[in-house]
């Protein structure tokens, strides 16, 4: 049996002007032939993370499926780390297999003393190959760590150790070649339906950061440009007091998804009630997304928005 490896560039990639391949990146693995499955490889191409879009990876996806659908025991996509998060979570979001679809990369590239692609390949392909990685949807696989692709964040500008989960923490580790699952959280409920590329990138959803003494300015007009809105309020989802009014008007034409720019930890639901707290904003009409960090927060709702889902609004807060 086979594991499919799809490469998309980014650092694991990048060797001063020079863009390795498929072929040289498992010519660089140690080990790699004890892995027990040949390692099927397709490179889609070579383009810095940034430039990705998520029609693009949703193309990926569905290649993916295909190779899982022929045979393939699992798939590892190899990618730039600037957005790999929110790659892993739009892929979790439309998912359907049991088999594993890895998501890993690299920060340090392959011309620096100790680069880490080689050793993150090699776990991500262990854990795409593995039975106990089967029904945990999307992962992400660094520094032998397994992440759940719903909870990771990339928290470092550099650090090889930049992939957490804040609120969970790895759901498993690679130890001595052995894919060693500690914890099993329950699949979510994928996106209904399906959205074609072309139909995504017509779907604009506007992330906006508040900030001390904000006025809201910057969202004057913006329902008529964009289809959805998430607010990365303050603590547990709070706003300045000035600012509600302008979040409750949005919310009366377009979906706002309320969560939190702390980067851990849940929305509350009503604890504080004064103007501008959560409690308030939700009476106004937002959403609230539970744990979801903003930048997950804006993946799924432009999913909902391009699938006609938005009845699974509730699913943001699970």
């Amino acid at each position: 049996m086979s594991v499919a490896l799809f490469t998309l560039g980014g650092t694991i990639s990048m060797a001063g002007s020079h863009r390795l391949t498929g072929d040289d990146l498992t010519a660089a693995v140690p080990g790699l032939d004890r892995l027990g499955h040949q390692v099927e490889i397709q490179d889609v191409e070579k383009i810095p993370s940034g430039d990705l879009t998520a029609g693009r990876l949703l193309e990926v996806v569905d290649a993916a499926s295909k190779a899982v659908t022929a045979g393939a025991a699992g798939v590892v996509v190899t990618q730039g780390t600037d957005t790999l998060e929110e790659s892993a979570f739009l892929a979790d979001l439309v998912w359907p297999h049991p088999q594993p679809l890895v998501f890993t990369g690299a920060m340090r590239n392959p011309t620096l003393a100790g680069p880490d692609g080689p050793a993150n390949l090699l776990a991500a392909l262990r854990v795409a190959c593995s039975p106990a990685a089967r029904d945990l949807g999307v992962l992400v696989v660094f520094q032998e760590e397994i992440h759940a692709a719903r909870w990771v964040r990339k928290t470092h500008s550099t650090s090889t150790a930049t992939f957490i989960s804040p609120n969970t923490g790895p759901i498993g580790h690679v130890v001595e070649d052995r894919v060693r699952v500690l914890t099993r959280p329950p699949r979510l409920d994928g996106v209904q339906g399906s959205a074609e590329p072309a139909e995504l990138e017509n779907i604009r959803v506007a992330l906006y950061t508040v900030t001390m003494d904000d006025d809201g300015v910057l969202l004057r007009g913006l329902a008529d440009t964009h289809q959805g809105l998430v607010v990365a309020g303050f603590g547990a989802g709070h706003v300045p007091a000035k600012l509600a009014p302008v979040l409750g008007e949005l919310a009366a034409r377009i979906p706002v998804v309320l969560t939190s720019r702390t980067g851990g930890g849940s929305v509350l639901r009503g604890t504080y009630h004064a103007p501008g707290s959560e409690t308030d904003l939700l009476r106004r009409g937002l959403i609230d997304a539970g744990f979801l960090d903003p930048y997950k927060a804006r993946i799924l709702l432009r999913l909902l928005l391009a699938t006609g889902g938005l009845t699974e609004l509730g699913c943001f807060a699970e």
